[in-house]
């Protein structure tokens, strides 16, 4: 299954969480990322569904290996690219969320360019 953009948004936000403190639920996605409990319910399902997360009985979040997969992509691509964008001289706050923008659309031989630019400087 072929994830779209706001499901690798969502795969890389559980992701972010959890590095910060363990335990994810629903609550805590739609809290972070500024959506309705319902629409993150609804992808919470679909991601389960497709084999990206498992929720336990008590409604906590963790990825799966094919998630753990994807976030840690979106994440580094996030991560690279805002860096990247910084060091051109945008400010923190714009090359973030351009890099939210790009880190889905970017190329893998054009990302990987863009990395070993960076480990160059």
């Amino acid at each position: 299954m072929r994830l779209l953009e706001s499901g690798e948004m969502y795969l890389e936000t559980i992701h972010i969480l959890s590095l910060k403190g363990g335990h994810v639920r629903s609550l805590d996605v739609a809290e972070y990322m500024g959506f309705s409990k319902p629409s993150v319910s609804r992808a919470v399902g679909l991601l389960r569904n497709g084999g990206y997360i498992v929720v336990d009985e008590d409604g906590y979040i963790t990825l799966t290996d094919a998630g753990h997969e994807v976030a840690d992509k979106i994440y580094e691509r996030h991560t690279v690219l805002t860096d990247f964008l910084s060091s051109l001289g945008v400010n923190a706050e714009t090359a973030a969320e351009d890099a939210c923008k790009i880190e889905h659309d970017i190329s893998d031989e054009s990302f990987r360019a863009i990395k070993q630019l960076m480990k160059k400087l």
